[in-house]
């Protein structure tokens, strides 16, 4: 038989371990570390850089992806950049003023980092050497190119030419230390001549050079599965968007133009207040290798109340 003492150890010992078990349970999170598109936020960013980034910090973000240009992009990149920026009401991008180092310190010092950067296509061919030199003081591991320009998209063989071309830039991304990533804006998931675009892409690029980052959005708008692509191609897509609609939408043509992304801007809301079921979505990410988790609402108004519900929603999963 057991005696007291025996008993009352052993039950002290359940019971803790109970207790661990049950802490651990309550500690075991979908998704660890949420990131920040800073494109949601580019006005604050430009009228206060440190400032906001403290302010989304102080929300819980503990990552960011920026966009550009920057300093040492080309200046084709510039002058297309420069040509949009009237009717989006600001102008500021990259580091917003700030050295590679100093963003990286800035970062530091609220305890986020910066493992992606959005850049484009003639940056990525004509200057991954000061690309990659950013990357690295910035502790970044992917360059992600937001778009293929509209010119360059336009037949089968473009999207055949432009697969090759992605070949290239992630052979040169990988000797420079880092690793290249396309981001599908929701244009291109719809058959032309018979085929899937997107699809072309994927199976014509090298699995160990060429990356991908879904928008969860634009997939949707475009007339994608986001959880049929994620499963058909695991350990493609690294990182991805995150953000819900206010109702289902779909572009009004093949989601080819800004025109179109514009239109559907308005349907934005914050992470679990739509119809996506993003629970799902980001189970089915998590288990088919995405490795970063990134809030995106571009332009948001209110971002410290939008923002904040989208983060609560995603780290609660």
């Amino acid at each position: 038989m057991i005696n007291r003492r025996k008993f009352l150890q052993t039950a002290a010992f359940s019971a803790t371990g109970a207790l661990i078990s049950s802490h651990i349970f309550a500690q075991s999170k979908l998704i660890r570390k949420v990131g920040i598109q800073l494109f949601s936020v580019p006005k604050a960013l430009d009228a206060d850089f440190p400032g906001t980034i403290q302010m989304l910090a102080n929300i819980g973000y503990k990552e960011v992806e920026l966009y550009g240009p920057y300093s040492f992009s080309t200046q084709a990149a510039k002058d297309r950049w420069n040509a949009v920026t009237p009717s989006l009401g600001f102008k500021g991008s990259g580091f917003f003023g700030h050295t590679a180092k100093e963003v990286k310190a800035i970062l530091a010092q609220n305890g986020m980092s910066a493992p992606s950067m959005h850049t484009d296509l003639d940056t990525l061919q004509n200057a991954m050497g000061p690309l990659a030199e950013a990357v690295n003081v910035l502790g970044s591991t992917y360059v992600i190119l937001p778009a293929i320009p509209q010119e360059k998209r336009q037949s089968l063989d473009d999207y055949k030419k432009m697969a090759d071309i992605f070949n290239s830039i992630g052979e040169n991304a990988k000797k420079a230390g880092v690793k290249f990533g396309y981001h599908n804006h929701g244009y291109g998931l719809k058959p032309l001549n018979g085929q899937v675009p997107l699809k072309l892409i994927l199976d014509n690029t090298d699995a160990s050079l060429v990356f991908f980052e879904m928008d969860l959005y634009w997939t949707t708008a475009g007339g994608g599965d986001p959880v049929v692509l994620l499963n058909h191609n695991r350990g493609r897509y690294r990182l991805v968007h995150i953000k819900d609609m206010v109702k289902m939408v779909h572009f009004s043509g093949d989601g080819g133009d800004p025109k179109q992304w514009i239109e559907l801007f308005p349907y934005m809301t914050s992470a679990g207040s739509g119809v996506l079921n993003l629970k799902l979505i980001l189970e089915v990410a998590t288990a088919v290798g995405v490795e970063h988790f990134i809030v995106e609402q571009d332009m948001v108004a209110n971002p410290e109340i939008a923002l904040k519900k989208s983060y609560d929603y995603v780290a609660s999963l």
